[in-house]
């Protein structure tokens, strides 16, 4: 039987994609990056665009949607979203393959599980996606995570987690004040710091890797995103030193899982 294999294509406020795929299946999950990047990017992979077997939507913000339109009018990929999602992007372009989602589904034999999460956009979702006993866990562009979702996140393979600001830097930044507001808001941005308490919460004896994905160029530093995980894991008696910085200009490894 195949493995679960992930690699984050690209990470940050500029755009975001990432491949999970087994032997049989791989889906992204946005594609905020240009349809020509993440072709690229997928063919370095070995994995033929067209043979995606779904793209899912985490939200309709650019950073995450940028490259859906060419991508989708060139391959026709199967889109899996909400209704509101759904409702924003057929305003921009024409959707002609699509499912829409609100709870648990499988793509082919990829289990996906839907989480919903605290973001300023019309709906939002973070999502699991396991196969074969092994899991990934997507969250990024949340303000904070429902404790009642605590048990669903724990002990899953790998996690992509949104690391996004550190606090003092943002507050010390030069973005106004009604901005830095909103990314320390609940429908903003999850910080190093919360980053750092949830996956102390999370991870387990099935973890293999942690990507801190998602890091401001201006608010963040990934020694400073790193360190903090670090400390907090220490702190909780954890030991875990397989994480990645994921980049917004370099994809990562195909990590096996």
């Amino acid at each position: 039987m195949s493995s679960l294999k992930v690699c984050v294509l690209a990470s940050g406020s500029k755009g975001n994609c990432t491949l999970i795929k087994n032997d049989e299946t791989a889906i992204l999950i946005d594609l905020g990056i240009t349809s020509s990047h993440a072709v690229e990017l997928l063919e370095e992979l070995m994995v033929n665009p067209s043979s995606l077997k779904g793209i899912l939507i985490t939200h309709t913000h650019s950073d995450h949607i940028a490259g859906l339109k060419v991508f989708l009018k060139k391959y026709h990929t199967p889109l899996y979203l909400t209704k509101k999602m759904y409702d924003d992007l057929s305003k921009q372009f024409v959707i002609d393959n699509y499912h829409l989602i609100d709870s648990d589904f499988y793509i082919d034999d990829l289990l996906v599980r839907v989480v919903k999460t605290s973001h300023d956009a019309s709906d939002s979702n973070a999502y699991i996606v396991s196969y074969d006993n092994k899991s990934v866990v997507y969250i990024t562009d949340t303000g904070y995570i429902k404790d009642k979702n605590f048990d669903k996140l724990s002990n899953h393979s790998a996690y992509i987690m949104e690391s996004n600001h550190d606090i003092d830097k943002l507050m010390n930044g030069s973005y106004p004040y009604y901005l830095k507001q909103r990314i320390l808001g609940d429908s903003g941005h999850l910080s190093n710091k919360d980053s750092s308490f949830y996956l102390s919460k999370f991870i387990g004896d099935k973890t293999k890797v942690i990507f801190l994905a998602h890091l401001s160029e201006e608010n963040n530093d990934p020694t400073l995103a790193l360190d903090t995980l670090n400390s907090t894991l220490k702190s909780h008696n954890i030991d875990f030193d397989n994480i990645v910085i994921a980049s917004q200009y370099e994809r990562s490894e195909l990590i096996e899982l």
